[in-house]
């Protein structure tokens, strides 16, 4: 693509006002990370004071689908001994305040006070509680909200619609000292239930394993009376889930270490928990990167899940990286941002904020739209997806840009994308800058595309990148692709000022996309 196409072009790379015209906005609808309501959360500190770790993060981009500004974790074990004492560990309460006090001075420095502090299972039940929250507003300023179990169901479900706006099913957060069930339908929070089977709480179950097997199976009968057998997906919330996915991950040899989105079966699961019992932890977790402390809970939320997953028979599982923080940031939200695209937001945000010419992306979707025929809202979404960051790369060395946009799609923190349609928008934009992908390092992940989604992966791309360079402005209205399916044919129509922009280079793109599609080609000029 050009640098800019004329005086317009630049006032809009320059400034982004290209997204301030109406003609702008359709068919992707008016961008509201401008907006008031958005601008206000372009900025939101949560702290999770929970019984096993105290994580600071400040969401900031696209309130929609948040970038993370700072995400920081410490692994205090507040919980740690609770069941037997009743109170909560000296060395935790330590170890959380001065984490505390720290993140109280983060937040300001970060323009993200005042912070919205939620403490989970850990400060509700020890009898010290109350007495160490007064403690943090005394030292810190800060004030945390101790919330029960339900209202931490609740907003952990939220989390998950956060990225999944048309969830339905189950979610399941497991944290240190509880464990929460949400039901989703429709895309609201329904029916919920807390428990006592964190990790920490079950270390200090006695009887022995038996007595532990007994006690696990006792409190998910409880937990799961009241929300829907055989759900249609069961989403798993919390680090010791997805410590156990990774590990499933390891297993497979699946080659997309994306935690978000991740899914399993029933089958794959249990031989995973099997494999997990059967080999050394350390080794395990040195495969995986997991930390020691993390480490050594899997193995008694191993147990839970294989008994939560027996009981509730879910269709498929599915990990989900957003939970209750995120959850407070969707509290924050108002209805009509609720009901954005997360994707398709974000999307909108890089190519606003990276790309040479914002608002060109809605021109070549409407240029290479015609190529894809009758299809439907989800193909769309991905088509729309990968023209808004087609250009978002290009201060990346030549060489390498499409190295970099592969590994913006597959990679990057977007929501609403499955591990296959992140692929596909990543092997669509290689080819916005590569005619080839043969050798590519990237090659065990194309197969998590079934052939014919790789072709029309390559057709998208090659679109695009035919599209950028025939016109800096608007290939949309300086000519039109016509595609002729049963006839094999592609046909090419010229506005005839746009003539002189099919020099050879154009020509050559053309040809490509062409061979890419299986076609023969025609070139004709507008008639009026």
């Amino acid at each position: 693509m050009a640098e800019s196409g004329g005086a317009q072009g630049e006032r809009q790379q320059m400034d982004g006002s290209g997204e301030d015209r109406p003609d702008a906005w359709d068919p992707f609808g008016r961008p509201l990370f401008g907006g008031p309501e958005a601008r206000a959360l372009s900025r939101v500190g949560v702290v999770d004071i929970g019984s096993n770790s105290v994580r600071l993060v400040v969401f900031d981009g696209a309130a929609r689908s948040p970038a993370y500004f700072f995400n920081e974790k410490l692994m205090c074990g507040l919980g740690a001994g609770l069941g037997e004492t009743g109170r909560l560990s000296p060395e935790g309460r330590r170890r959380a305040l001065g984490a505390l006090k720290r993140f109280a001075l983060l937040g300001q420095a970060m323009g993200a006070a005042p912070l919205t502090v939620v403490a989970t299972a850990a400060m509700r039940d020890a009898e010290d509680g109350p007495e160490f929250r007064a403690q943090i507003e005394r030292e810190t300023g800060l004030k945390p909200w101790v919330i029960d179990g339900t209202e931490e169901a609740r907003l952990s479900a939220q989390g998950v619609l956060l990225g999944w706006p048309g969830a339905e099913g189950i979610v399941c957060d497991i944290g240190g000292s509880s464990m929460e069930l949400a039901e989703l339908r429709g895309g609201m929070v329904g029916a919920r239930a807390t428990s006592p089977l964190g990790p920490l709480k079950l270390r200090d179950i006695q009887g022995g394993k038996k007595g532990l097997t007994a006690y696990i199976a006792q409190e998910i009968e409880k937990l799961a009376a009241g929300l829907p057998q055989a759900p249609r997906r069961l989403y798993l919330v919390g680090g010791s889930w997805r410590a156990i996915a990774r590990l499933d991950m390891e297993r497979r040899g699946y080659p997309l270490t994306v935690l978000h989105e991740y899914r399993m079966t029933r089958k794959s699961l249990s031989a995973t928990i099997d494999w997990i019992e059967a080999n050394d932890p350390d080794e395990l977790r040195a495969r995986t990167g997991t930390s020691a402390d993390r480490m050594s809970l899997v193995p008694l939320a191993c147990q839970v899940l294989k008994k939560l997953v027996a009981h509730l028979k879910p269709r498929e599982i599915a990990v989900s990286s957003y939970g209750i923080r995120e959850g407070l940031l969707y509290e924050q939200m108002p209805s009509e941002l609720r009901a954005r695209d997360p994707l398709t937001e974000a999307c909108r945000f890089a190519e606003a904020t990276s790309a040479r010419i914002p608002g060109f992306g809605k021109r070549l979707y409407n240029f290479v739209l015609p190529l894809f025929g009758a299809i439907g809202p989800e193909k769309k979404r991905l088509v729309k997806a990968a023209c808004l960051l087609h250009d978002t790369a290009w201060r990346a060395h030549p060489d390498y840009r499409h190295e970099v946009c592969f590994d913006t799609a597959t990679r990057a923190n977007l929501g609403g994308l499955e591990h296959w349609e992140r692929v596909f928008l990543g092997v669509s934009l290689l080819h916005r800058y590569k005619n080839s992908r043969a050798g590519s390092r990237f090659e065990p992940l194309f197969n998590l595309l079934e052939p014919a989604q790789l072709r029309e992966a390559e057709m998208l791309g090659k679109a695009m990148r035919f599209g950028a360079m025939f016109s800096s402005e608007a290939p949309d209205t300086l000519a039109e692709l016509r595609h002729f399916p049963k006839k094999k044919r592609l046909e090419l129509i010229l506005a005839a000022p746009a003539e002189p922009l099919f020099g050879e280079v154009a020509e050559a793109r053309f040809a490509s996309l062409a061979k890419a599609m299986g076609v023969e080609t025609t070139v004709k000029l507008r008639k009026h």
